[in-house]
């Protein structure tokens, strides 16, 4: 196997420190939906930004509070995306992050 692609289902991220451990341990670099796998030790995430997904939702609560009806609010996907890469876990991995992906990243764990 030459890298693992692990998806947000909350049984993942309930386990992430477990699988970051065990895919470290058998040196396999795995990407996630979302920053909490990397701190854990994964090796990089690609996802919406929760943040913003939590804003876009309070403006939606503040339109419904002021009399809008839900069925007319539009359906939303998420605009802003956010790379975050664990620069300790390529180290430890022997891998070379690309420049082109390093400028490219919102956030680095060292």
């Amino acid at each position: 196997m030459d890298g693992l692609l692990i998806s947000n289902d909350p049984r993942f991220v309930a386990a992430r420190n477990r699988l970051a451990e065990l895919a470290l341990r058998h040196r396999v670099p795995t990407m996630f939906e979302e920053w909490r796998f990397v701190e854990a030790g994964g090796l990089m995430a690609y996802g919406p930004s929760y943040p913003e997904i939590f804003r876009s939702a309070a403006r939606y609560v503040d339109k419904i509070l002021k009399g809008t009806k839900p069925g007319d609010l539009p359906v939303e996907q998420p605009t802003k995306f956010e790379l975050v890469i664990n620069l300790r876990t390529a180290k430890a991995l022997g891998l070379t992050i690309p420049q082109s992906v390093l400028v490219r990243a919102d956030e680095f764990v060292q």
